[in-house]
């Protein structure tokens, strides 16, 4: 009996030519009809690897990692600046499925800028944050905004350490007037001091120091009042 062969299965031309358009590997420049182009590597006919896309009609240009066609690693945006008619560096970091996650430096101006983590493209995590008014804030973030441990420079040397809750002073903490040379410590809620002591500290060295000391404080147990207060700060966060 003779041996009847199968039939050999080829793939259809247009697949074929599929895979031969496809590109892999280092590539030159690929431009598209809108104008914008990529430079890099490829893999399966998508930005995979190093590689420099510019967005023509945002002005933006990207370098740096990328997988499977979104960024992806290490990598530099930049946007253009009309009036000076070159790019400017806007975030330099980590990236992970499009948005910025993990550490990088993100520059809102020449005088403002965010050092630190971030996740899904928002401030989170531990941070440097830098503003235009001269103001500094280092500590925890979340979703954008101060929440946690940290601490608040204003342009007048005064600080805040302590608890932040949504971006507001809120629990336990501490605010230095280095103007007049005066302690609070205490409670916040939203940013108002509710239960706390007020001391001084080197004043006679402040820029502005006050008139007269404050007084000691003449209470027998100062301890039970303020922890009388903490109670009343805490039954108010839970009502």
């Amino acid at each position: 009996m003779p041996l009847m062969k199968k039939p050999r299965k080829t793939e259809p031309l247009i697949k074929v030519v599929d895979k031969k358009a496809q590109k892999n590997g280092l590539r030159h420049t690929i431009y598209s009809t809108n104008g914008d182009q990529y430079t890099g590597e490829w893999r399966d006919n998508m930005r995979h690897g190093d590689g420099t896309q510019v967005w023509k009609r945002a002005g933006a240009v990207y370098e740096g990692e990328w997988k499977q066609n979104v960024r992806d690693g290490y990598g530099v945006l930049s946007k253009l600046r009309p009036s000076m008619n070159e790019y400017v560096k806007v975030y330099s970091g980590t990236w992970r499925n499009g948005k910025k996650e993990g550490f990088g430096t993100y520059f809102y101006s020449s005088s403002a800028r965010y050092e630190g983590e971030w996740v899904e493209n928002k401030r989170s995590g531990w941070g440097r944050m830098n503003y235009e008014n001269g103001e500094v804030y280092e500590g925890e973030w979340l979703k954008d905004k101060r929440h946690g441990q940290g601490v608040l420079w204003l342009v007048n040397e005064n600080r805040y350490e302590g608890s932040w809750k949504e971006g507001k002073k809120h629990g336990h903490g501490c605010f230095f007037y280095a103007n007049r040379g005066q302690l609070y410590e205490g409670f916040w809620v939203d940013d108002v001091p509710r239960c706390g002591t007020v001391c001084d500290y080197d004043w006679k060295h402040a820029h502005t120091p006050p008139l007269y000391p404050i007084p000691p404080v003449m209470l027998q147990d100062v301890q039970s009042v303020l922890v009388e207060g903490r109670g009343r700060f805490c039954a108010s966060r839970e009502d």
